[in-house]
C-alpha cells in the first residue's frame, strides 16, 4: 500500500478539491489542519500548527509526498519554511507547492511572502514541484460579490484578471504530486483575460442588480505592476478550459455573457 499523501490546507477551498482525487488514485491522504476533522474512507486528520510548529513533525513521520496548500495573506514564508524543515528531516520525496502567478512580479507584501514561501521550498532540500495558479473563479465571485454589494462599486482601470476554475487547478497538483518532482512548472490560468469591471458587470446581469461603476486608479507601483499585466501568466501557461461566465451561470442560475 502506498505511504499517505499529506496535504496542508487539506480543508479548504483548494484542499477540498485535492483530496478526494488523490484518494480516487488510490492513495490513503492525510490532513494537517489547526483544528483536525472528521475522518473518512482513506482520508485522516491530525492537528498541526504551521506556524508554531506545533504537531508538524509528527503530521509528515512516514509521508513520502507532500502538497502544501494552506497559506493566507502574511506569514506564508513562514509556514513553508516550517513545512520544509519538517519534510527533509523526515525524508520526504516530493514536496508540492501552490503559489500565485505574478509572485515574482507584482510589489504587494503578501505576494512577496508567496514568493519568499516558493524560495524556502526550492532551498528545502527536498526534491519539489511549484505550481503558479490565477485567482480562482470562487474566489474571483467573493470578491465581486463584495464589490457589488457597495452603491458604487470602484472599478480600478487597467486591472485585469484571468480567473481558472478551482477544480482545474486541483486536478494538475494531484497529477503533479503523484509525478516526479519538477521545479517550477508552467503557470495555470483560465481561459479568457477580463477586465476587473467586465467581471464586475457579469455579475451584475447575472443577478439583476444596477450598480454605478466609477473608474479608480491603483496608486504607486502595485498599480502600474497591474497595468502593465505582471499578475497575467507567462507565454506558454497551461489553459484552463471552463470560462468565467460558464462557472457564473452555474452558480447564479442566469446567464452571463462575459
Amino acid at each position: 500500500m502506498h505511504p499517505p499523501i499529506l496535504v496542508t490546507g487539506g480543508t479548504g477551498t483548494l484542499g477540498r478539491l485535492v483530496v478526494p482525487l488523490l484518494h480516487e488514485a488510490g492513495h490513503r491522504v492525510r490532513v494537517l489542519s489547526r483544528h483536525g476533522g472528521a475522518p473518512s474512507p482513506g482520508v485522516t486528520h491530525v492537528t498541526g500548527d504551521l506556524a508554531t510548529g506545533e504537531g508538524v513533525d509528527a503530521a509528515v513521520r512516514d509521508v513520502q509526498i507532500v502538497l502544501h496548500l494552506a497559506g493566507g495573506q502574511k506569514g506564508d514564508d513562514q509556514l513553508a519554511r516550517t513545512l520544509a524543515r519538517a519534510a527533509r528531516q523526515a525524508d520526504v520525496r516530493h514536496l508540492v507547492f501552490v503559489s500565485v502567478i505574478g509572485a515574482d512580479r507584482v510589489p504587494l507584501a503578501w505576494l512577496r511572502t508567496k514568493l519568499a514561501a516558493e524560495q524556502a521550498v526550492s532551498d528545502s532540500g527536498v526534491p519539489w514541484t511549484t505550481l503558479r495558479a490565477a485567482q480562482f473563479h470562487e474566489l474571483t465571485l467573493t470578491l465581486v460579490r463584495k464589490m457589488s454589494a457597495l452603491p458604487v462599486i470602484p472599478a480600478p482601470g487597467g486591472m485585469r484578471l484571468e480567473p481558472v476554475d478551482g477544480r482545474e487547478v486541483a486536478a494538475r497538483l494531484a497529477a503533479l504530486a503523484l509525478a516526479a518532482p519538477a521545479g517550477l512548472v508552467p503557470d495555470l490560468a483560465g481561459p479568457q483575460v477580463y477586465a476587473l469591471g467586465e467581471l464586475i458587470r457579469s455579475y451584475l446581469r447575472a443577478t439583476g442588480r444596477r450598480r454605478l461603476l466609477m473608474p479608480v486608479r491603483i496608486p504607486g507601483s502595485a498599480g502600474r505592476a497591474y497595468r502593465q499585466g505582471a499578475n497575467l501568466s507567462l507565454p506558454g501557461a497551461t489553459r484552463g478550459t471552463r470560462a468565467w461566465g460558464q462557472f457564473l451561470t452555474d452558480q447564479v442560475g442566469h446567464p452571463a455573457s462575459a
